[in-house]
Parts: C-alpha cells; sequence; structure tokens
C-alpha cells in the first residue's frame, strides 16, 4: 500500500502568508487576550494585502500592522543580506514590502452565537492518531516529510522555500522528492545527504531533488502565496480528511481551529485507552451559536467504534489548548499538532 505525504517550509510564499496572519494575531493577544481576528493574507512580490475582520481593545495603525508585516517576513528569512545573495529578481526582501490593510469589526450576527458561548460557524473536523510514539503519533509519512523539510530550512545552506514530499509503499521509504532553492552554488549532494540523515541513512529509494533542473526565482516572486491553501500540509497529510478550514487566520473562538484540535485531542486519548488500536479517526460536527457537538471514532476502514453527543463551549478549548495566548506564529512554524 502506498501512501504519500508533503511537507513546506515557512519561506513558501502560502506559509509566508499564513504566518503573517499569525505574527500580527499574536501582537493583539499580547494586549487583548479575548481579541476576535480573521485576517486573510496574500502577498505576491513585495505587495502584502491583509483583508479581514478584528475585534479588539487594541487598535493598532496601519504604520503599526505594516511594521509587523516586515518584522514577520523577516524572522521567517527574508532579510536584506538573503536578497542580496539571490538577487531582487528571484526573491524578495522584508524592507522592500508594500502592505495594505482592508480590515473591518467582526459581524455583530456572528458575534452574537459566540457571546452565546456557541462556537462561531458550523461545519464538520477531524482528527487522526497513529499508536506509534517514534512519529509523535503522527502518520509516517508526513512525519517524515516534515522531518526533512524542518531539517533543510534549519541548516539553511540553500534557500528557505521548501517543499518535500516522502511516499512510502507498505511503510517502507519509496521515495523522497525535495524542491529546494539553489543559485550561485549546487548542493545537491548535501541536501541529499541530510535527507538520507533524518530517514536513517537508509540508500534503498531515490532522493528527487528539483525534478524540473532549476530552481532559483522563488518566494512570493515566483508564486503568489495565500492564507489556507497548505491545509494537508497542515493536517495529516495524505492520511484523513481534513474537515472546517484553515486552522490559521484565526483566534480561538473559530471552530476550524478549536475544533480541529479537540478532534486531534480526542484521538490521541482513544489510543491511550486502546493500545491495541493501530489507528483512529475522530469526526467532529457543530453549529453556529450552539456549545454541542456529535463526536464520532472510526477505525482505517471507516468501522464506527464510539459516537457520542457533549456540550463543550469555545472558552473552555481556548483554556485547554491556550488559544488566548500569543503562540500563533510558533504553532504556525513547528506545525499545528506538534
Amino acid at each position: 500500500m502506498y501512501k504519500t505525504s508533503e511537507w513546506v517550509s515557512l519561506g513558501h510564499p502560502d506559509k509566508v502568508a499564513d504566518f503573517i496572519s499569525c505574527y500580527l494575531l499574536d501582537r493583539y493577544l499580547e494586549r487583548d487576550p479575548k481579541t476576535r481576528f480573521a485576517v486573510e493574507v496574500q502577498i505576491k512580490g513585495p505587495w502584502v494585502t491583509l483583508s479581514g475582520e478584528v475585534s479588539s481593545k487594541v487598535k493598532f495603525t496601519d504604520d503599526e500592522i505594516a511594521a509587523f508585516v516586515r518584522d514577520a517576513v523577516k524572522q521567517i528569512g527574508y532579510t536584506p543580506a538573503y536578497q542580496k545573495y539571490w538577487g531582487a529578481e528571484n526573491t524578495i526582501s522584508c524592507d522592500d514590502l508594500i502592505v495594505t490593510s482592508h480590515i473591518t469589526a467582526q459581524s455583530p450576527d456572528i458575534a452574537q452565537g459566540v457571546d452565546s458561548h456557541g462556537h462561531g460557524d458550523q461545519g464538520i473536523f477531524f482528527g487522526m492518531a497513529v499508536n506509534d510514539p517514534a512519529t509523535d503519533f503522527m502518520p509516517k509519512d508526513w512525519w517524515l516529510a516534515r522531518k526533512i523539510g524542518k531539517h533543510l530550512y534549519d541548516i539553511r545552506f540553500a534557500g528557505i522555500d521548501i517543499k518535500t514530499q516522502v511516499t512510502l509503499r507498505d511503510d517502507k521509504i519509496d521515495e523522497v522528492v525535495i524542491a529546494i532553492p539553489m543559485g550561485k552554488r549546487h548542493f545537491d549532494h548535501d541536501v541529499e545527504t541530510a535527507a538520507r540523515f533524518c530517514c536513517g541513512g537508509g540508500k534503498d529509494f531515490p532522493v528527487i531533488i528539483n525534478g524540473t533542473g532549476r530552481f532559483v526565482q522563488h518566494g512570493p516572486i515566483a508564486d503568489c502565496g495565500t492564507t489556507g491553501r497548505k491545509l494537508a500540509v497542515d493536517f495529516y497529510g495524505g492520511n484523513c480528511k481534513i474537515g472546517g478550514g484553515s486552522p490559521w487566520t484565526k483566534d480561538g473562538t473559530k471552530a476550524d481551529l478549536s475544533l480541529n484540535l479537540l478532534a486531534r485531542a480526542k484521538a490521541l486519548s482513544y489510543i491511550e485507552h486502546h493500545p491495541d488500536c493501530p489507528e483512529v479517526y475522530c469526526a467532529i460536527s457543530c453549529r453556529i451559536g450552539s456549545p454541542l457537538i456529535l463526536v464520532v471514532f472510526t477505525d482505517r476502514q471507516g468501522n464506527e467504534l464510539l459516537s457520542y453527543r457533549d456540550s463543550v463551549k469555545p472558552e473552555e478549548l481556548i483554556r485547554e489548548f491556550r488559544l488566548d495566548q500569543p503562540r500563533f506564529a510558533a504553532m504556525c512554524r513547528d506545525g499545528l499538532f506538534t
């Protein structure tokens, strides 16, 4: 049986957009833990557009928001020095960004439902857990793709806009695919060595680097970045259904974040209490303005293992997962479930 999953680094244009939104949310939460936030980001070249809704005691000016955006992109690694190495025709610099904001307050129709201890939207949300502590209870193909991608991003001997993909066949590595910018020097051997190191040193599978033969122009210069476009990366790769929307760009009252986290937590709890279960899937559904949820557990064949109705308020999930704290940029960087 084949399984394939992908990971992208923070330097990938879509993750740049995700990280900007999360970084901005952290700045609000530092000053007002009850901030309601839903801000989408698009970045193309030096142009950054923010659109969405924020209700908070904090009122940042457009100049302050622009400064936060530049700082977020600087933290990712798109610095003036990085641009100087690659050339302005090939990548961006945080100093050059032109930021436009279109942000209003949260809809009062949505607010009244959340204010009455209900979820901020209807939806279906999915979680899973694999009974393997060695992979942090995540699918092995996703875990390996993430491990390789984070290692290449952290050591930074090439560019920072990185995509990794791992295919397993019967739980053994069948193929590793890597896209990583290479400019004045070529690091093919170093990249392959690093990838094999992350896979335990195995040599019985191919490592394919930059399938087109060239990857120099990268980041938001080469590709427009938009929030919420890397859902398979953010969740479980090719191993599980994806429910709701993006977990990023949102505060803790949003079900796309809180109930996806709850589905993962419940799947982990099921594995803990059923040690003979190899993997489990948890589906949660809710409706706007109500704390009521339906929880259904299934095995890998889709057979129902357990189901029940429950009541959980957004503020309870915010406390459980510490979603009133400025930790969203860290979650975006390291992964939602790690």
